[in-house]
């Protein structure tokens, strides 16, 4: 049954983004899926390079199909984000491994609960019983904790490529990320700028026969590791320098006691070159303090002028 958030007779418009890389074997039947549970919906499935008849089997579904000719998830986001308006924006991969029957819903929480990203929640659904890739299941799981711990938030799935964004969140967000690390860099970004953020459990199922993923275990899994600590540095400064500058002037206090003992007992400085080498670390500490200080008063500066300019839109 569809949802009459949108009948045509509204003036609110839900779009469908579908990125993809050679699904040929399942791009068909996902438009046909979104279709068929928001018939009003218009689908775009913006086609990344693919060498198999993605493009021509999505076109004859009844989708639109672009070209984003930049290879990699990110850079098809960045364009999906700049080439398409609307009041609702709803994400699902190519793969057929997302159930589409939770998109209305997604959608409703959009336009009427004011919602600026809502999370398609596998971990909680079936990913984790269904997902035959294990060391898939550990980096989810390790991504979540490491984000939900830094953050202070309960974001059930991190990395999750079903959701539905506001016109707020997509016209603002900033793409940085070219690869699989969007989904990472998308919850980051909400969350440090206080977006309203819901989830969602949405059934998950495992490719169908024939079909590949394009994720790699190894690289994409350091990739996305390396966002998340590049992004803590960007978003979390005086933490993070507070806490080497922590380290250090640890190390250059514990190195200069036994100095400082004996200079005390003996009235002399026999090792002076280790004395200033804990004053060089001391005063290291204090300028990565005064370095985090600096970011931290930039950054939440930033984040002002950003709140103020989406004020006015």
């Amino acid at each position: 049954m569809s949802s009459p958030i949108v009948n045509p007779d509204s003036a609110r418009r839900v779009v469908v983004l579908v990125p993809c890389y050679n699904e040929a074997i399942t791009i068909g039947k996902v438009v046909g899926d979104v279709r068929r549970v928001l018939p009003e919906a218009q689908v775009y499935v913006y086609d990344n390079n693919s060498t198999d008849d993605t493009a021509r089997l999505a076109r004859e579904a009844g989708a639109i199909v672009v070209s984003e000719p930049r290879q990699g998830k990110g850079n098809v986001l960045r364009s999906m984000f700049r080439d398409v308006d609307a009041d609702c924006y709803l994400l699902i991969d190519g793969d057929d491994t997302y159930g589409v029957d939770a998109l209305p819903e997604m959608a409703r929480m959009v336009l009427e609960q004011r919602v600026d990203m809502v999370v398609g929640d596998r971990l909680s659904s079936t990913y984790l019983q269904v997902n035959n890739r294990r060391y898939h299941n550990f980096g989810n799981l390790l991504v979540r904790g490491l984000i939900n711990r830094m953050f202070k938030s309960s974001v059930p799935d991190i990395m999750s490529g079903c959701r539905a964004f506001s016109p707020l969140f997509v016209k603002n967000f900033p793409v940085l990320s070219q690869g699989f690390e969007i989904e990472t860099e998308m919850t980051i970004y909400a969350l440090d700028n206080n977006f309203v953020v819901r989830s969602l459990p949405v059934a998950y199922a495992n490719r169908p026969a024939g079909s590949t993923s394009k994720l790699n275990t190894v690289s994409d899994g350091f990739r996305v590791i390396g966002t998340i600590f590049s992004l803590f540095v960007h978003f979390r400064p005086l933490l993070f320098f507070s806490v080497l500058a922590a380290i250090c002037f640890v190390a250059g206090v514990v190195g200069a006691i036994p100095v400082f003992a004996e200079y005390f007992a003996t009235g002399l400085v026999p090792r002076f070159p280790t004395l200033i080498v804990c004053g060089f670390i001391i005063m290291l500490a204090l300028l990565l303090f005064v370095c985090g200080l600096i970011l931290q008063v930039t950054g939440t500066r930033h984040k002002q002028l950003t709140e103020l300019l989406m004020n006015k839109k």
